[in-house]
């Protein structure tokens, strides 16, 4: 258990996530795949980014 530990001093904390269910075609969804491991946090990322551009043109 510890030699898998990550010592996170000193880093901003880590946001919480929410587990969801997310229905996405499955094209769409192995494209992803095929990008290699961290494709959920890629996801993450690119809706993140349309949710900043989003806010910033409603403003």
């Amino acid at each position: 258990m510890f030699a898998k530990a990550i010592v996170r001093r000193g880093l901003k904390p880590v946001s919480k996530k929410a587990q969801i269910t997310l229905r996405l075609d499955n094209d769409v969804l192995t494209w992803f795949k095929k990008q290699g491991s961290g494709y959920q946090t890629r996801i993450n990322s690119l809706l993140r980014a349309y949710m900043e551009a989003q806010r910033s043109r409603a403003s």
